[in-house]
């Protein structure tokens, strides 16, 4: 992509958001608090984009007319998510029509053995990886590795799904069965301390770093966030100068997340990319003077880049569906995070819940990064996922 000046769209111009989930509807809040008009599709009727947007196209994101429908009324488009046809994007852009980021860059970082190879030719630390098309290669692989690695679908894998981690060759057939009928990947296990994350900002003009954010996962699931991460000056320098060859070699404008793994002697590794706004830049809402979704508003309108600026040392925690619940919920104990201090109660307006599907999130703002995280642990601890009946139960007990 050739260096070219955003088109500058002043309010009430038109955002088009492909994808209606929690990441859509954080960015049409702030699109409409700043004046702009959102159209989102997605195939859910009432998507939690679409409770906050003017209007939801609700269809399938492989349906073309749709996707030109949605082009044709906004001014400029981006997406929530990467599963997403790129080829129809392509065509949408070869029409006239303008998304960021582009379709070019969605291809690349899709597919996960394509966006690590980019990376590696462009002298970006990753773990080792090959491909793999056969139980047998993935044999060899395991034993080229040490015995552990990752197996990973090239595309369409998200929270943990997709991937297998193998640390006995007797997991190895099982593992490529689950996920046989992908193009497969097998990456290096790496042996990190943290695993760790920065939002990166880009358009015509510069490029500006959030804080680096320091994760916990659990089963490839982000369980809680806090900011900063709890890392020395020297592997914050690096990060940075990883994530700005990283964006360097996208050469695209838009918001972007680099997840990076970093091991006990301080050396860093890019695990993944995603080319939007991410789950680990929650915090941003409360934690920044500009928070990761008003900034990708910003970008595709040609404003200017707001200050990524920490306002408070905050934690994140995700409000994850329940064991016991599966369909429509409450939520019961909100009123307990309401009257704690700097404790900030985000739910997605999602129909149903399921074990581990992301509802919402708490952030909380303190003097440390482990009384924030205090803070937002028990904030989480007051409150409770219940089904829809057992709650109109108890309503009728009272």
């Amino acid at each position: 992509m050739n260096a070219r000046e955003i088109k500058r769209l002043a309010p009430p111009s038109t955002i088009g958001i492909v994808g209606g989930g929690q990441l859509g509807r954080m960015m049409a809040h702030e699109a409409k608090r700043m004046g702009y008009n959102v159209i989102v599709l997605d195939p859910k009727p009432n998507a939690p984009t679409g409770q906050v947007a003017d209007e939801q196209i609700t269809a399938d994101f492989s349906d073309l007319a749709a996707l030109r429908q949605l082009a044709a009324r906004t001014d400029v488009l981006t997406y929530e998510f990467e599963h997403i046809d790129v080829e129809l994007l392509s065509i949408l852009e070869n029409e006239g029509y303008t998304i960021y980021p582009s379709a070019r860059t969605l291809r690349m970082i899709q597919n996960k053995f394509v966006q690590k190879n980019a990376l590696k030719e462009a002298g970006i630390p990753v773990p080792n990886f090959y491909t793999v098309n056969s139980l047998e290669e993935l044999t060899e692989t395991f034993d080229k590795l040490g015995g552990k690695l990752v197996l990973k679908s090239c595309t369409g894998g998200y929270d943990g799904k997709g991937n297998a981690i193998i640390k006995h060759r007797d997991q190895l057939e099982t593992a490529y069965q689950m996920l046989s009928g992908y193009e497969l990947m097998a990456e290096e296990f790496v042996d990190y301390i943290k695993e760790v994350s920065i939002i990166v900002a880009k358009n015509h003009e510069k490029i500006v770093f959030y804080p680096v954010a320091e994760n916990s996962h659990k089963d490839s699931i982000l369980i809680h966030t806090i900011v900063p991460a709890g890392i020395t000056e020297k592997v914050e320098e690096k990060i940075q100068e990883a994530a700005q060859k990283v964006i360097e070699t996208i050469n695209d404008y838009g918001i972007f997340c680099i997840e990076f793994f970093v091991d006990i002697e301080g050396n860093i590794l890019v695990n993944e990319i995603a080319p939007r706004p991410h789950n680990s830049g929650h915090y941003s809402i409360e934690g920044c003077i500009t928070s990761q979704f008003e900034q990708i508003i910003r970008v595709i309108t040609g404003m200017p880049l707001g200050s990524t600026k920490l306002r408070s040392v905050c934690a994140m925690y995700n409000l994850l569906g329940s064991e016991d619940v599966d369909g429509a919920y409450c939520i019961d104990g909100v009123e307990n995070i309401l009257e704690m201090e700097d404790c900030h109660f985000h739910l997605y307006g999602k129909a149903d819940t399921k074990p581990l599907k992301k509802i919402g999130h708490i952030t909380a703002l303190g003097e440390t990064g482990d009384l924030a995280l205090l803070k937002a642990r028990e904030a989480l601890y007051s409150i409770q996922v219940k089904p829809v009946e057992e709650e109109r139960s108890n309503e009728s007990t009272r």
